[in-house]
């Protein structure tokens, strides 16, 4: 029997057992496109279903790439920089040269300065090793900034293979649908969704030249929220559209929660500006800090919420800070940033243990 693989996610297709990963009815091997049941009950049913591969399965398949000669188109999510890097990617792109493109520009303020976001991500890439042939800005979900990529992909691949790499959930399969209807106008053939870890192998699209494009399957970065949390939360968490700054003027010793995910303290000196950049539908609440223990232990997944399931989270993990610039971002992967206004603030930061937290100088200065 010819082996058959999924068009949706690249994996290949069995028909024997339900719960194995490829799984397809046997019916469904008649239709065109082929695709296996997870991938068919995302796209219509928005069901999710998980993922027996590891990261270091995901990197195993990566490493192919440092033995082609390509370009390779890095996505990293604007929103959740730290969070979306794909640790050691120098180990899989090799001597290929990167264009790095940083996707979901829809969700940050409108005032925010392209020229000088794409310095940012040049200088914060630079310091994790990886010193990009170009940088450019996009939103796949709502199509704007694609062509420019288009047109640079093609300008620097120099009739080479192209690699769409990322981490889960940064938009590459999205990317690849647009690339795909700008060139040939044909359908979808890439699974996209707003859940992480969709493309389970390399799919091959191919190009005019007789060279290929390949979707690869998002690195799992465990430091972000969006594996702590559940899906039915998915909606207060993850934005879907522009960020609305919310500012706080704080004195000394207040705390804001964010939800039940999350508590910020400001233990000062003074009073001082702290604005908030998250999902809009996340519900920030203000407190004393010398009540904010009481709250969390009567109010943790009722007031404070999300979590929907209070028990589903690790305990909380508690972080100190101290600013050393005029502006500053208390960032949490995926969940979004504060940004703190002046030097010398004394922050904490209480979140999951697990997730990723840090400070870095602002991404948008106010």
């Amino acid at each position: 029997m010819i082996d058959i693989f999924c068009q949706g996610c690249g994996v290949k297709i069995q028909t024997e057992d339900k719960e194995a990963l490829g799984y397809a009815p046997p019916s469904a091997l008649t239709r065109d496109p082929v695709v296996c049941q997870r991938c068919f009950r995302l796209k219509h049913y928005n069901e999710v279903q998980d993922v027996p591969l590891s990261s270091s399965d995901f990197e195993r398949i990566l490493m192919r790439i440092a033995e082609a000669n390509a370009l390779v188109v890095y996505l990293v999510d604007i929103f959740d920089f730290a969070g979306s890097r794909v640790p050691g990617l120098h180990r899989f792109v090799g001597k290929n040269p990167v264009l790095l493109v940083g996707n979901k520009q829809d969700l940050l303020p409108k005032s925010t300065n392209p020229n000088k976001l794409k310095s940012w991500i040049r200088r914060s890439s630079g310091k994790s090793g990886i010193k990009p042939v170009d940088v450019l800005l996009m939103s796949a979900e709502k199509n704007q900034g694609i062509d420019e990529v288009r047109r640079s992909m093609e300008h620097y691949r120099r009739g080479r293979d192209v690699y769409i790499v990322g981490s889960t959930n940064v938009g590459k399969s999205t990317f690849v649908n647009h690339l795909i209807r700008s060139v040939t106008g044909g359908p979808e053939v890439v699974t996209a969704s707003r859940f992480p870890g969709t493309t389970l192998d390399f799919i091959g699209i191919p190009l005019e030249d007789g060279r290929t494009l390949y979707d690869t399957p998002g690195v799992v970065n465990p430091k972000q929220i969006i594996h702590f949390v559940e899906t039915r939360d998915y909606k207060q968490v993850i934005p879907k559209k522009e960020i609305k700054p919310r500012v706080y003027q704080l004195n000394e010793k207040q705390a804001l929660f964010f939800g039940g995910l999350a508590r910020v303290d400001y233990k000062g000196p003074g009073r001082r500006s702290l604005i908030v950049y998250t999902s809009n539908a996340l519900n920030v609440h203000r407190t004393k800090l010398e009540k904010a223990d009481d709250l969390f232990r009567r109010q943790y997944g009722r007031l404070l919420k999300p979590p929907s399931c209070p028990g589903h989270l690790p305990e909380m993990d508690y972080h100190d800070f101290l600013t050393n610039e005029a502006h500053m971002d208390l960032v949490v992967s995926g969940l979004g940033w504060v940004t703190i206004k002046g030097e010398g603030a004394r922050i904490g930061a209480s979140v999951p243990k697990g997730i990723g937290v840090s400070i870095r100088s602002s991404i948008i200065k106010g």
